[in-house]
C-alpha cells in the first residue's frame, strides 16, 4: 500500500478550488498518515517535508521550498463543499475548510497541518464508497484540472465510463470560478483538452469524452476510459550505451522542449544540461526513467 491515496468519494466529488501545489500537499499528508501509522484526526499534526515533495514530484530543491511555503499560507484559506444523505433521509449541504491549522517551519522546510474535522472522516472512512490510487499516477500532472479529472474518473474504474456530468456541477468539481473560461471553446481548449492530454500521456489510463447538448448548447460531458497495458521493463543490467549513443541521446533529449521543461534546472545552460543528462545515462538504472522520451524521439536503446 506504499504511496496509495485513499479518499471517500464524497470528497472526490466535492466542489473545491485548490491549485496544483495545494492538491499535492493534501495527497502527501494522506500518504504520510498511512505510511507512518499516525492516522488522521482533528487534533494531531501531519508532517510534510520538502524532501518528500521533491522525491514524489521530481522538482528542484529551491522550487519545493518556495512553493510549499506559499501553499502553507494559501491552503488555510481554502474551502470546499459536499453533500450527503443523513439518517433521516434528508440531504445535508456542508461547507468546510480543508485544514484547521497549518504551520511552516522555516529552517526545516517542513509543513505541519491538521485536517479540519469535516475532512477527517471523508479520508479515513474506508469501509464503503472509496477510491484509491497510487500517487505516482498524478505525480507528473502539471495541470490542477488534470489531477481533479483523474480523481473523478477513477471513481468509475469498475465500469470504465462515467455518467453525464452536468456542466455547471462539473465546472465546480474542477474548481473553476464562475468568471473563468465562460466560453465553451476556451473551456475545452484551456481546461478539458489539456487535462485529457496529460492524463493520456502520464497516467495509467487513456480517456475520451462525449459532449451532450440541450438544444444548441452543451449541457455536460461523459467520459470513457481504459487501462493502459503495462510497458515492458527494460533489462537495464544488460544495457551499456556507447559513447556515440550517449552523445546522441543526451543532445536530442536536451533539445526536446518537453523533456527540458521537465528536467532542466533553473539557470542551467544547454551545454550544462546535456552534460548532466549524459552522466545520468551512463547509469543504466536511469534508462528506464527516460525510455519513454527516447522512444518519442525515435531513439531506440
Amino acid at each position: 500500500m506504499k504511496g496509495v491515496v485513499v479518499k471517500d468519494n464524497a470528497l472526490i466529488n466535492a466542489s473545491y478550488n485548490l491549485d496544483l501545489v495545494e492538491q499535492r500537499l493534501i495527497l502527501l499528508a494522506i500518504i504520510e498518515a498511512r505510511e507512518t501509522g499516525k492516522g488522521i484526526n482533528a487534533n494531531d499534526a501531519l508532517d510534510v517535508h520538502a524532501s518528500s515533495y521533491i522525491h514524489h514530484f521530481n522538482v528542484e530543491k529551491h522550487t519545493a521550498y518556495s512553493v510549499l511555503k506559499q501553499a502553507a499560507d494559501d491552503l488555510f484559506e481554502r474551502r470546499f463543499s459536499y453533500q450527503f444523505t443523513n439518517e433521516n433521509g434528508n440531504t445535508e449541504y456542508v461547507k468546510s475548510r480543508w485544514v484547521s491549522e497549518i504551520r511552516y517551519v522555516e529552517n526545516e522546510a517542513l509543513i505541519k497541518l491538521i485536517f479540519a474535522p469535516s475532512v477527517v472522516p471523508l479520508i479515513t472512512r474506508l469501509e464503503k464508497h472509496f477510491t484509491s490510487y497510487e500517487l505516482k499516477q498524478v505525480s507528473q500532472l502539471s495541470s490542477r484540472y488534470a489531477v481533479r479529472l483523474y480523481e473523478l474518473l477513477i471513481a468509475w474504474r469498475s465500469t470504465g465510463k462515467t455518467p453525464l456530468f452536468d456542466l455547471e456541477h462539473f465546472r465546480n468539481q474542477l474548481g473553476i470560478a464562475d468568471d473563468e473560461y465562460k466560453r465553451m471553446e476556451l473551456f475545452k481548449r484551456r481546461v478539458l483538452d489539456v487535462a485529457i492530454a496529460q492524463i493520456n500521456e502520464f497516467t495509467d489510463i487513456t480517456v475520451d469524452y462525449e459532449q451532450h447538448k440541450k438544444g444548441r448548447s452543451i449541457a455536460g460531458f461523459s467520459f470513457s476510459f481504459k487501462q493502459k497495458q503495462k510497458p515492458k521493463k527494460l533489462d537495464t543490467k544488460k544495457l551499456e550505451l556507447s559513447e556515440k549513443q550517449l552523445d546522441l541521446f543526451s543532445t536530442k533529449l536536451a533539445h526536446d522542449p518537453v523533456f527540458a521543461g521537465r528536467f532542466s534546472a533553473v539557470g542551467e545552460t544547454y551545454n550544462e544540461f546535456a552534460s548532466r543528462i549524459k552522466k545520468q545515462l551512463k547509469n543504466s538504472s536511469n534508462l528506464d526513467k527516460y525510455s519513454a522520451y527516447l522512444d518519442k524521439l525515435g531513439l531506440k536503446i
